[in-house]
């Protein structure tokens, strides 16, 4: 029994001649790869071996990859949300510091001009008020 095998690859084609005690025999085998016609991508352009587990892995990790960047998404919209708030909240605190601002000003106005008023009367009644207390303690202590 001979057995002889012949290959041959063009554009695409694969072909093989197998002789044995038979009468020839010519096989042909498509190769997806270059020089394909457009539109023929059944596979692609893989051959049904090691290559279909890897592609199953790609959609696997592609699908993996799909979830994470949609889990992204939404934080980054959960954290502009956030940001909003708190601008606004920040906005409504500086309004509140600004008014509070304005009312310490106008307190401290009104100090300034009762500190330029005539300083010998608050000097006098200073002086009028520690001679009351004394002598409120003075009786006090007398009547012990």
């Amino acid at each position: 029994m001979l057995v002889s095998s012949e290959a041959k690859f063009e554009k695409g084609v694969l072909q093989v001649k197998h002789t044995n005690d038979n009468p020839v025999s010519l096989v042909t085998v498509s190769y997806k790869g270059e020089g394909v016609p457009p539109g023929n991508y059944g596979n692609y352009g893989y051959t049904n071996s090691g290559y279909s587990a890897c592609e199953e892995e790609n959609e696997r990790l592609t699908e993996s990859l799909r979830s994470k960047v949609t889990a992204i998404k939404s934080l980054s919209i959960e954290i502009g949300h956030e940001v909003k708030q708190q601008n606004k909240l920040l906005a409504e605190m500086d309004s509140q510091f600004d008014s509070t601002t304005g009312f310490l000003g106008k307190t401290m106005g009104k100090l300034k001009t009762l500190s330029r008023g005539s300083q010998t009367k608050l000097l006098c009644y200073l002086m009028l008020f520690s001679l009351f207390v004394f002598f409120v303690i003075y009786w006090i202590i007398k009547l012990r």
